[in-house]
Protein backbone atom coordinates (compact mmCIF):
# COMPACT_ATOMS: atom_id res chain seq x y z
CA UNK A 1 0.00 0.00 0.00
CA UNK A 2 1.28 3.38 -0.51
CA UNK A 3 2.73 5.48 1.71
CA UNK A 4 0.06 8.28 2.79
CA UNK A 5 1.05 11.74 1.91
CA UNK A 6 1.92 13.94 4.93
CA UNK A 7 0.11 17.71 3.92
CA UNK A 8 2.86 20.37 3.70
CA UNK A 9 3.40 24.42 3.50
CA UNK A 10 5.60 26.64 2.42
CA UNK A 11 5.92 30.46 3.66
CA UNK A 12 7.25 32.73 1.43
CA UNK A 13 7.08 33.00 -2.40
CA UNK A 14 9.76 34.31 -3.48
CA UNK A 15 12.54 32.53 -5.34
CA UNK A 16 13.63 29.80 -2.86
CA UNK A 17 9.77 29.25 -2.49
CA UNK A 18 9.30 28.67 -5.88
CA UNK A 19 12.24 26.47 -6.48
CA UNK A 20 11.45 24.49 -3.37
CA UNK A 21 7.82 24.32 -4.53
CA UNK A 22 8.83 22.91 -7.95
CA UNK A 23 10.87 20.14 -5.83
CA UNK A 24 8.15 19.31 -3.54
CA UNK A 25 5.96 18.39 -6.27
CA UNK A 26 8.15 15.82 -7.45
CA UNK A 27 8.21 14.03 -4.36
CA UNK A 28 6.05 11.04 -3.39
CA UNK A 29 5.52 11.04 0.09
CA UNK A 30 4.91 15.01 0.52
CA UNK A 31 1.97 16.92 -0.72
CA UNK A 32 1.93 20.67 -0.88
CA UNK A 33 -1.01 21.27 -0.49
CA UNK A 34 -0.51 26.12 0.38
CA UNK A 35 1.78 28.66 -0.87
CA UNK A 36 1.47 31.57 2.04
CA UNK A 37 2.99 34.91 1.39
CA UNK A 38 1.68 38.62 1.84
CA UNK A 39 2.65 40.16 -1.31
CA UNK A 40 -0.65 39.53 -3.60
CA UNK A 41 0.96 39.78 -6.91
CA UNK A 42 4.22 37.90 -6.47
CA UNK A 43 5.18 35.35 -9.04
CA UNK A 44 5.21 32.91 -6.22
CA UNK A 45 1.22 32.82 -5.36
CA UNK A 46 0.92 33.13 -8.82
CA UNK A 47 2.74 30.37 -10.45
CA UNK A 48 1.59 27.95 -7.31
CA UNK A 49 -2.71 28.59 -8.01
CA UNK A 50 -1.52 28.03 -11.79
CA UNK A 51 -0.58 24.76 -10.54
CA UNK A 52 -3.50 24.18 -8.50
CA UNK A 53 -2.39 24.54 -4.80
CA UNK A 54 -3.93 26.74 -2.44
CA UNK A 55 -2.52 29.81 -1.51
CA UNK A 56 -2.72 32.57 1.00
CA UNK A 57 -1.62 36.40 1.53
CA UNK A 58 -2.28 35.91 5.35
CA UNK A 59 1.37 34.79 5.49
CA UNK A 60 1.59 32.88 9.08
CA UNK A 61 -2.26 33.91 10.52
CA UNK A 62 -3.32 32.14 7.25
CA UNK A 63 -0.97 28.74 6.95
CA UNK A 64 -2.81 28.37 10.94
CA UNK A 65 -6.19 29.04 9.83
CA UNK A 66 -6.17 26.41 6.96
CA UNK A 67 -4.92 23.63 9.01
CA UNK A 68 -4.47 20.11 8.68
CA UNK A 69 -0.68 20.51 7.50
CA UNK A 70 2.02 18.35 8.73
CA UNK A 71 5.01 19.97 7.72
CA UNK A 72 6.00 24.11 7.04
CA UNK A 73 8.53 25.18 4.87
CA UNK A 74 9.43 28.51 6.35
CA UNK A 75 11.56 30.31 3.29
CA UNK A 76 11.18 34.08 4.15
CA UNK A 77 13.88 35.31 6.56
CA UNK A 78 15.24 35.37 9.82
CA UNK A 79 12.77 37.68 11.13
CA UNK A 80 9.77 37.06 10.48
CA UNK A 81 10.67 33.10 11.30
CA UNK A 82 11.35 34.30 14.93
CA UNK A 83 7.70 35.44 15.04
CA UNK A 84 6.85 32.09 13.19
CA UNK A 85 8.08 29.09 14.82
CA UNK A 86 6.38 29.46 18.47
CA UNK A 87 2.83 29.84 16.52
CA UNK A 88 3.68 26.58 14.76
CA UNK A 89 4.84 24.79 17.68
CA UNK A 90 1.89 25.56 19.46
CA UNK A 91 -0.09 24.33 16.57
CA UNK A 92 2.27 21.29 16.71
CA UNK A 93 3.28 21.71 12.70
CA UNK A 94 6.79 20.34 12.34
CA UNK A 95 8.69 23.37 10.76
CA UNK A 96 11.94 23.28 8.64
CA UNK A 97 13.27 26.59 9.21
CA UNK A 98 15.23 27.62 5.96
CA UNK A 99 16.45 31.51 7.20
CA UNK A 100 19.06 31.84 9.46
CA UNK A 101 17.20 32.55 12.34
CA UNK A 102 18.59 29.09 14.25
CA UNK A 103 15.28 28.66 16.43
CA UNK A 104 15.53 24.66 16.33
CA UNK A 105 19.05 22.64 15.77
CA UNK A 106 20.69 22.70 12.68
CA UNK A 107 20.30 20.03 10.43
CA UNK A 108 22.59 19.04 7.29
CA UNK A 109 21.12 15.81 5.96
CA UNK A 110 24.50 13.78 5.03
CA UNK A 111 25.90 14.52 8.47
CA UNK A 112 22.89 12.93 9.80
CA UNK A 113 19.11 13.93 10.93
CA UNK A 114 17.17 11.18 12.38
CA UNK A 115 17.64 12.13 16.18
CA UNK A 116 16.45 16.05 15.22
CA UNK A 117 14.03 14.96 13.10
CA UNK A 118 12.68 12.71 15.92
CA UNK A 119 12.65 15.03 18.82
CA UNK A 120 12.70 18.59 17.78
CA UNK A 121 9.62 20.02 16.37
CA UNK A 122 11.87 22.95 14.10
CA UNK A 123 14.80 22.50 12.42
CA UNK A 124 17.34 24.79 10.91
CA UNK A 125 18.51 24.10 7.18
CA UNK A 126 21.54 26.34 8.52
CA UNK A 127 22.99 28.11 5.10
CA UNK A 128 23.21 27.28 1.72
CA UNK A 129 27.43 27.78 2.63
CA UNK A 130 26.80 25.96 5.57
CA UNK A 131 25.47 22.51 3.71
CA UNK A 132 28.03 22.89 1.24
CA UNK A 133 31.03 22.91 3.61
CA UNK A 134 30.15 21.55 7.09
CA UNK A 135 30.05 18.50 5.37
CA UNK A 136 33.39 18.33 4.43
CA UNK A 137 34.78 19.50 7.71
CA UNK A 138 32.62 16.88 9.37
CA UNK A 139 34.46 14.32 7.30
CA UNK A 140 37.61 15.46 7.99
CA UNK A 141 37.27 15.81 11.94
CA UNK A 142 35.80 12.07 11.74
CA UNK A 143 39.41 11.14 10.43
CA UNK A 144 41.49 14.23 12.67
CA UNK A 145 40.67 16.18 15.41
CA UNK A 146 39.57 19.92 13.41
CA UNK A 147 41.04 22.68 15.37
CA UNK A 148 39.75 25.42 12.78
CA UNK A 149 37.73 25.82 9.71
CA UNK A 150 37.63 28.52 7.83
CA UNK A 151 35.12 28.72 4.59
CA UNK A 152 35.06 30.86 1.81
CA UNK A 153 32.10 31.10 -0.33
CA UNK A 154 31.61 32.08 -3.48
CA UNK A 155 28.46 33.19 -5.52
CA UNK A 156 27.28 34.83 -8.34
CA UNK A 157 25.89 37.76 -7.43
CA UNK A 158 22.58 37.53 -10.12
CA UNK A 159 21.70 34.50 -6.99
CA UNK A 160 21.69 36.59 -4.03
CA UNK A 161 18.45 38.38 -3.62
CA UNK A 162 17.13 40.33 -1.69
CA UNK A 163 16.48 38.43 1.60
CA UNK A 164 19.84 36.69 1.30
CA UNK A 165 21.68 40.72 1.49
CA UNK A 166 19.46 41.31 3.98
CA UNK A 167 20.65 37.91 6.45
CA UNK A 168 24.33 38.71 4.81
CA UNK A 169 25.30 38.79 8.91
CA UNK A 170 23.59 35.62 10.28
CA UNK A 171 24.47 34.07 7.06
CA UNK A 172 28.44 34.38 8.36
CA UNK A 173 27.41 33.83 12.12
CA UNK A 174 25.19 31.05 11.20
CA UNK A 175 27.84 29.13 9.07
CA UNK A 176 30.66 29.52 11.83
CA UNK A 177 28.42 28.05 14.22
CA UNK A 178 27.34 25.07 12.41
CA UNK A 179 30.94 24.52 11.42
CA UNK A 180 31.64 24.56 15.06
CA UNK A 181 28.50 22.41 16.17
CA UNK A 182 27.60 19.99 13.43
CA UNK A 183 31.24 19.97 11.57
CA UNK A 184 33.04 19.30 14.64
CA UNK A 185 35.47 22.02 14.57
CA UNK A 186 36.96 23.44 17.63
CA UNK A 187 36.70 27.16 16.30
CA UNK A 188 35.64 28.46 12.63
CA UNK A 189 34.76 31.23 10.22
CA UNK A 190 32.37 31.83 7.38
CA UNK A 191 33.11 34.41 4.79
CA UNK A 192 30.94 34.87 1.60
CA UNK A 193 31.87 37.08 -1.56
CA UNK A 194 29.67 38.25 -4.29
CA UNK A 195 30.64 37.98 -7.52
CA UNK A 196 29.50 39.74 -10.15
CA UNK A 197 31.43 38.17 -13.16
CA UNK A 198 29.51 37.86 -15.94
CA UNK A 199 28.42 34.98 -17.44
CA UNK A 200 27.69 33.84 -13.63
CA UNK A 201 30.05 32.18 -12.31
CA UNK A 202 28.53 28.64 -10.16
CA UNK A 203 28.67 28.47 -6.34
CA UNK A 204 32.38 27.48 -5.18
CA UNK A 205 33.91 26.85 -1.43
CA UNK A 206 36.97 26.70 -0.67
CA UNK A 207 37.39 24.78 3.29
CA UNK A 208 40.64 25.48 5.23
CA UNK A 209 40.83 22.91 8.07
CA UNK A 210 43.80 22.78 10.79
CA UNK A 211 44.54 19.16 11.38
CA UNK A 212 47.02 16.61 11.27
CA UNK A 213 47.41 16.82 7.28
CA UNK A 214 49.78 13.91 7.59
CA UNK A 215 46.13 11.88 7.18
CA UNK A 216 45.55 13.18 3.98
CA UNK A 217 44.94 9.85 2.60
CA UNK A 218 42.30 9.17 5.08
CA UNK A 219 40.90 12.33 4.53
CA UNK A 220 40.66 11.96 0.75
CA UNK A 221 38.84 9.17 1.60
CA UNK A 222 36.61 9.99 4.00
CA UNK A 223 35.69 13.31 1.83
CA UNK A 224 34.87 11.24 -1.01
CA UNK A 225 32.06 9.05 0.64
CA UNK A 226 31.13 12.37 1.96
CA UNK A 227 30.28 13.93 -1.49
CA UNK A 228 28.74 10.78 -2.95
CA UNK A 229 26.13 11.10 0.15
CA UNK A 230 25.32 14.95 -0.45
CA UNK A 231 24.74 13.66 -4.49
CA UNK A 232 22.19 11.87 -3.42
CA UNK A 233 19.99 14.68 -3.23
CA UNK A 234 22.24 17.25 -4.54
CA UNK A 235 23.33 15.90 -7.73
CA UNK A 236 25.16 19.08 -9.09
CA UNK A 237 27.29 19.03 -5.66
CA UNK A 238 31.28 18.08 -6.73
CA UNK A 239 34.49 18.13 -5.68
CA UNK A 240 36.26 20.90 -7.47
CA UNK A 241 39.52 20.30 -5.70
CA UNK A 242 40.25 17.19 -3.94
CA UNK A 243 41.89 17.41 -0.32
CA UNK A 244 45.23 18.21 -0.51
CA UNK A 245 47.85 19.36 2.62
CA UNK A 246 49.26 22.60 2.65
CA UNK A 247 51.74 22.88 5.95
CA UNK A 248 49.70 22.12 9.35
CA UNK A 249 46.15 22.30 6.45
CA UNK A 250 43.71 20.43 4.69
CA UNK A 251 42.49 22.59 1.94
CA UNK A 252 39.28 21.43 0.01
CA UNK A 253 37.31 22.71 -2.93
CA UNK A 254 33.77 22.06 -3.69
CA UNK A 255 31.23 23.54 -6.37
CA UNK A 256 27.42 23.39 -6.56
CA UNK A 257 25.53 23.47 -9.78
CA UNK A 258 21.76 23.97 -9.56
CA UNK A 259 19.19 21.50 -11.19
CA UNK A 260 17.69 24.14 -12.97
CA UNK A 261 13.99 23.65 -11.36
CA UNK A 262 13.27 27.17 -11.45
CA UNK A 263 16.38 29.13 -10.66
CA UNK A 264 19.50 29.23 -13.18
CA UNK A 265 22.10 26.25 -12.99
CA UNK A 266 24.23 28.86 -11.40
CA UNK A 267 22.38 29.85 -8.33
CA UNK A 268 23.67 25.73 -6.80
CA UNK A 269 23.76 28.37 -3.18
CA UNK A 270 19.99 28.50 -3.64
CA UNK A 271 19.47 24.89 -4.93
CA UNK A 272 21.50 23.24 -2.29
CA UNK A 273 19.40 24.28 0.39
CA UNK A 274 15.77 23.64 -1.25
CA UNK A 275 16.99 20.21 -2.29
CA UNK A 276 18.66 19.54 1.67
CA UNK A 277 15.04 21.20 2.59
CA UNK A 278 13.14 18.49 0.62
CA UNK A 279 15.49 15.97 1.96
CA UNK A 280 14.75 16.70 5.12
CA UNK A 281 10.76 16.56 4.93
CA UNK A 282 11.14 13.25 3.27
CA UNK A 283 13.03 11.54 5.70
CA UNK A 284 10.51 13.25 8.30
CA UNK A 285 7.96 11.68 6.52
CA UNK A 286 9.49 8.11 6.57
CA UNK A 287 10.37 8.47 10.08
CA UNK A 288 6.52 9.63 11.19
CA UNK A 289 4.47 8.74 8.49
CA UNK A 290 1.00 9.70 10.61
CA UNK A 291 2.80 12.91 10.85
CA UNK A 292 3.87 15.09 13.63
CA UNK A 293 3.01 13.87 16.90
Amino acid sequence: MAQKKLRSAIIGPGNIGIDLMLKLRKSKVLALVLMAGIVPDSQGLKMAAEAGIATTTAGIEGVLKFGGLDIVFDATGATPHLRHAPLLNQAGIFTVDMTPAAVGPYIVPAVGMDAQLLQESNVNMVTCGGQATVPIVYAINQVTPVRYAEIVATISSRSAGPGTRQNIDEFTQTTRNALIKVGGAQAGKALIILNPADPPILMRNTIYTKCDSTRIEAIIHSVNNMVGRLQQYVPGYRLKVSPYADGESVVTMVEVEGAGDYLPRYSGNLDIITAAAVAVGERYAALKPEGAS
